[in-house]
């Protein structure tokens, strides 16, 4: 235990209860909001279900194979919403390129937005399809039932530490040596790294509301900025021979690798100040957090 302070303390794994509950919370309400378009139901749903992955990384340990499987079984679902995920990317690239000036007319832009915008729609239809939410309905129903029966009140701290610990360690180990010319892919894996590692902290936050929400910003500003150099990259894709956006190729292409270069300098600053610590040292701050919370607890009976 952490400094002993942890022991017979359920606190913490009725905490995680409770994320749980309103994580598959989340992805009901998203399945069955008719306000939602089904591009914002996507979204939110796939969100739902990051968060969810994570929680379950966080309990890998303590659950064994279950949660290994249902994280595996979330990432498949994740993947059959993705189909428009491409087009969407696409959209907000362009998004973000209109930010800057661009050689061209409206006309233009608002036809390359049209195009992605059909893209994406007949993709939605096919992924989101009524088979599609009934298969997600299922899954979460299996996530409540399974979340009721898992002992997470006889989970220590400890045990999530060294959890967290561990993805801070992958996200922190792929931080490239040199930002000025990345590999796509790697960027892509680091993203989803800081993804996991911005997820898990929240979970947490209650131990340190401040700094916590801090955090939380300051990973979410890295994942914003490592999503925009993805988002560039699919978007230059869709440039290529015979491809939708194959007639702007040549004027596209200089303001996309300009904007990369932007994207990676702050991206570069951001990551600095969010992995400057090695995974020692963050696993004893956040004991260090954990033990004071239950020291004030004791204090304030």
């Amino acid at each position: 235990m952490i400094g002993g302070a942890a022991q017979g303390d359920s606190s913490f794994g009725d905490g995680l209860a409770a994320a749980g509950r309103s994580i598959i919370a989340d992805a009901r309400r998203a399945l069955a909001d008719p306000e939602l378009s089904e591009p914002e139901a996507v979204h939110e749903v796939r969100k739902a279900l990051k968060r969810w992955r994570a929680l379950l990384r966080l309990l890998a340990r303590p659950l064994g194979e279950q949660a290994d499987q249902m994280r595996a079984e979330a990432r498949e679902l994740m993947r059959a919403l993705s189909g428009a995920r491409d087009a969407q990317s696409t959209l907000d690239a362009l998004a973000d390129l209109r930010k800057v000036e661009l050689p061209f007319s409206t006309t233009s832009v608002e036809t390359m937005r049209q195009r992605m915008t059909e893209i994406r729609d007949a993709a939605e239809q096919h992924s989101f399809s009524q088979p599609m939410r009934e298969r997600l309905s299922r899954y979460l129903d299996y996530a409540t039932l399974s979340l009721e029966r898992w002992p997470l009140e006889a989970i220590d701290f400890d045990t999530v530490a060294d959890a967290l610990t561990s993805t801070y360690r992958r996200a922190r180990q792929l931080l490239p040596d040199n930002w000025r010319d990345p590999d796509a892919e790697h960027l892509h894996d680091l993203r989803r790294r800081v993804v996991e590692h911005r997820h898990q902290m929240d979970l947490i936050e209650h131990l340190w509301p401040r700094l916590g929400q801090m955090w939380a910003e300051e990973a979410q500003r890295l994942r914003n900025r490592l999503g925009a150099c993805q988002d560039l990259a699919v978007l230059g894709n869709f440039t290529g021979p015979h491809q939708p956006l194959a007639p702007w190729r040549s004027r596209l292409a200089p303001l996309i690798a300009a904007r990369r270069v932007a994207h990676l300098k702050t991206a570069a600053r951001l990551a600095g100040r969010l992995f400057a610590e090695k995974p020692k040292a963050f696993r004893k701050r956040v004991a260090a957090l954990w033990t004071a919370k239950l020291s004030k607890r004791k204090t304030d009976k």
